[in-house]
């Protein structure tokens, strides 16, 4: 009996397909959502859309309709966990392979309801109320370019620091290492840039690499030295490597700057507080509280 062989080498990566769907942007922009709307119902289980290798998701018109339908639902004040529980139903429920173009999804009292065609149920009990067509949601997705992870939305590379600057503060929400290299690339045609040394930094300290990102607010410190936000995001990055004494001479340069910077006030306190230097730390609390109104 012969036996199937794999014809790929002993440990070789299996290449992932690339994954197509709308970006998120596209799909905040469509539905009008912010993105962090769109995570937040993704957070909640009313939909899990496919994700490419870096974890941006890539949506589906199925999930448009979940995300719309969600959204009309809150709006109902329907709570959440119903709506979950009846999304989460609903797909089930359906026939195999029919989509959800097929159904209305309505609300009444705080409940969900299902119409398909003559045939009205309800995943979690309830009455009609409002319905959603999905009908003029796929005519505005129709304009909506899907993206793959290929880049299929290729374009021209930046030619200039601050054209590769642009591009990175786009790339930050779904690919921060995108992000990472246009910041880069960026600073390899002009590096006297202090805002981008301070971008770079963020986004290396949010990746943990804390020795890097002290680097890069150290040299928009250089460059810039009249920027409070500076020695503040430096201060930052040493107050959390514990080496608490260089950080409270960093804040105290950043309040130098800017005496009315309520959160160099309040790391400041942090600070001392761990150098057990109590009335400073009293003192620079205090000023936080009366600067933000408390």
């Amino acid at each position: 009996m012969s036996q199937a062989v794999s014809l790929r080498p002993p440990g070789a990566a299996e290449r992932p397909e690339p994954v197509s769907g709308y970006a998120t942007r596209d799909v905040a922009a469509l539905l009008g959502l912010s993105a962090s709307q769109v995570r937040s119902y993704i957070r909640d289980g009313f939909l899990a859309p496919a994700q490419g290798p870096r974890g941006e998701y890539r949506f589906s018109f199925q999930d448009l309709i979940l995300l719309r339908t969600a959204k009309g639902l809150l709006a109902a004040k329907v709570p959440r966990r119903r709506i979950r529980l009846a999304l989460q139903k609903l797909q089930q429920q359906l026939p195999e392979g029919k989509p959800l173009t097929g159904v209305r999804i309505t609300a009444q009292d705080h409940q969900v309801v299902v119409r398909d065609g003559h045939e009205l149920w309800d995943p979690a009990s309830g009455q009609i109320l409002m319905d959603f067509d999905v009908a003029e949601l796929q005519r505005k997705a129709a304009t909506l370019v899907p993206v793959t992870d290929s880049r299929a939305r290729k374009k021209k590379e930046p030619s200039t620091a601050e054209a590769w600057f642009e591009q990175g503060l786009e790339l930050e929400e779904e690919d921060p290492d995108g992000a990472i290299d246009a910041y880069r690339r960026a600073l390899d045609l002009e590096p006297d840039l202090p805002e981008i040394w301070l971008n770079l930094g963020r986004l290396l300290h949010e990746r943990g690499e804390l020795a890097e990102a002290e680097r890069c607010y150290r040299q928009a410190v250089e460059i810039d030295p009249d920027e409070p936000v500076s020695f503040f995001d430096l201060g930052v990055a040493l107050q959390d490597q514990e080496r608490f004494a260089e950080a409270a001479a960093v804040y105290e340069q950043a309040l130098a700057l800017d005496d009315s910077f309520a959160d160099a006030h309040y790391n400041l306190a942090t600070v001392y507080e761990s150098l057990g230097e109590r009335q400073a730390a009293f003192r620079h609390f205090k000023s936080y509280k009366a600067l933000i109104g408390r």
